[in-house]
């Protein structure tokens, strides 16, 4: 956490809250967060000055565009965004200050400390570490079914681990994994290579529909998640199978088993989804 309806979601209500913002000047607590400069003063010095453009996402990563400048911001397991005004109480565990010179603050904070910030000028950040590598979006229009079997059809690898290595797709984490496997009827032990056409194809469909009503709702607050506005998620709600262990599947009423795969927790219907 999150996946991408996660950080798509923070985008959108980041684009609502940052957008025309003048950096004033920025506040490190944390240097480790800042990957890029490996100097948190120049890291602060580069952003001040400057007025925030945009929001984008590339992947489970953040793209704040600024007028020459690029942050690359990846939350991992608990990085958030939230709005303050200046002189409202800094809380535990905020790491870095972004100060606006209309008085109010971008704060990130994290417990876990495993998120990361890469500065770089505009157009370098795509060719450069961690962007680069980075596969195919699955809620982009190159996303499509030719595109999807090209990078997937011929792996040898189990399906759920092809579909969580993000240099063949990105965004789609353990939780929507289990999902779209689901909904495609697909168990995720298959090896990809044996999935038939038809497979693929519902597959590819059941990856973009789970991911769009999933934005819709906002993601799944599984576990802290919140958006800039401190909003939970609610797609938790309509999850058919991921956490319902020994609950009855919506579809045939077997009972959803709990299984590791590729080192994450899977969950499966034994009826629906058969290994072949």
């Amino acid at each position: 956490m999150p996946e991408l309806p996660e950080v798509e979601t923070v985008r959108r209500t980041l684009n609502t809250l940052i957008v025309g913002k003048y950096i004033d000047r920025v506040t490190v607590h944390l240097p480790r967060i800042i990957q890029r400069p490996d100097d948190i003063e120049a890291f602060a010095m580069e952003l001040a000055g400057h007025t925030i453009q945009g929001v984008e996402r590339r992947g489970k990563f953040l793209r704040i565009m600024l007028d020459g400048l690029v942050l690359v911001s990846h939350l991992r397991m608990e990085g958030r965004y939230g709005m303050y005004q200046e002189g409202d109480p800094l809380e535990k565990h905020t790491h870095v200050v972004f100060h606006f010179s209309d008085g109010t603050e971008l704060r990130y904070k994290d417990v876990r400390q495993f998120g990361t910030m890469h500065l770089f000028k505009n157009g370098e950040d795509l060719a450069n570490k961690p962007l680069m590598k980075l596969g195919l979006e699955p809620l982009d229009e190159a996303f499509t079914l030719e595109s999807f079997v090209k990078v997937i059809g011929a792996r040898t690898t189990k399906i759920k681990i092809a579909l969580l290595n993000q240099e063949y797709v990105v965004g789609i984490g353990n939780i929507y994994v289990d999902e779209a496997l689901f909904r495609a009827g697909i168990h995720p032990e298959q090896p990809a290579n044996t999935l038939r056409e038809e497979q693929l194809a519902l597959l590819h469909q059941s990856i973009i529909d789970t991911l769009l009503e999933a934005v819709q709702a906002g993601g799944s607050s599984i576990k802290s998640y919140v958006n800039g506005q401190g909003e939970m998620g609610m797609f938790q709600h309509q999850l058919k199978i991921y956490g319902r262990k020994d609950e009855p599947c919506t579809e045939c009423g077997t009972m959803i088993v709990k299984s590791v795969v590729g080192g994450r927790g899977t969950h499966t219907c034994p009826k629906c989804q058969v290994l072949v």
